[in-house]
């Protein structure tokens, strides 16, 4: 049975094994010749301040994913909020094709828009405000052409500070709003979505549309399977082997 997988918010850092070795199991139980293609819908690692930096653990992900790619299935990203300076350099290694932040794809006959959410968040005003600044054509030149140490500065800030917002937000400011959910639908004229970002997998269905989140895995391993036939939402717990 052909399938083809999803998967968002990992927040991949060489100081969360568990979640690497989680990852790692997920592609050698879970990608076989049956599997179409892999979408990875943003928040892959935990921060990204540029291709050129040269993580190890950056660089061995991308040989798991190029051997995969080799392999037949195809691969797909799309960028988060924490890695949206991913580029062509790196996704070149993976063997992934980078998609525009909210695309449509043919899903076995169904057509169904596919992004990572941030966006549909428009009551948390400040980080919409960062989000057009940081989608922009010029702060990410800008950024990129800042030396490593003054990015992994920035980037190590914004955390900081992004933590400290968050804590004092209603869980209702950090969610996506029905409105902007509805102009998504209706925007790309579909009835099916996928997403990621707020971290509340969940299957949402009203009379004609569908909307399935992803969760994160930061305890245990979402993905979303898709096939003819229909759709899975997959929740595991890690266990001994991913520590």
């Amino acid at each position: 049975m052909r399938k083809t997988y999803f998967i968002s918010d990992l927040h991949l850092t060489e100081h969360r094994p568990d979640i690497t070795n989680a990852f790692y199991l997920f592609l050698d139980s879970c990608i076989d010749s049956d599997v179409d293609a892999l979408y990875i819908l943003g928040d892959f690692f935990e921060v990204w301040i540029g291709d050129d930096e040269g993580d190890p653990l950056a660089l061995e992900i991308a040989q798991k994913l190029k051997s995969i790619s080799t392999s037949g299935t195809k691969l797909f990203f799309i960028h988060g909020n924490r890695d949206f300076l991913i580029g062509q350099k790196y996704a070149d290694l993976c063997g992934m094709t980078l998609l525009p932040e909210q695309t449509v794809i043919d899903l076995y006959g169904t057509p169904t828009v596919i992004l990572h959410g941030d966006e549909m968040c428009t009551q948390d005003l400040e980080y919409q405000k960062f989000r057009k600044k940081s989608r922009g054509w010029w702060w990410p030149r800008l950024m990129l052409a800042m030396p490593l140490w003054y990015r992994r500065r920035v980037a190590k800030n914004a955390r900081e500070k992004s933590k400290l917002t968050q804590m004092g937000k209603a869980p209702s400011i950090l969610d996506v709003t029905p409105g902007a959910v509805q102009d998504m639908f209706e925007k790309f004229n579909v009835t099916h979505m996928i997403h990621g970002h707020t971290h509340r997998p969940c299957v949402h269905q009203d009379d004609h549309r569908i909307r399935t989140v992803l969760g994160d895995w930061y305890s245990q391993s979402s993905y979303l399977i898709v096939t003819e036939q229909g759709q899975s939402l997959e929740q595991h717990g890690y266990s001994e082997h991913n520590k």
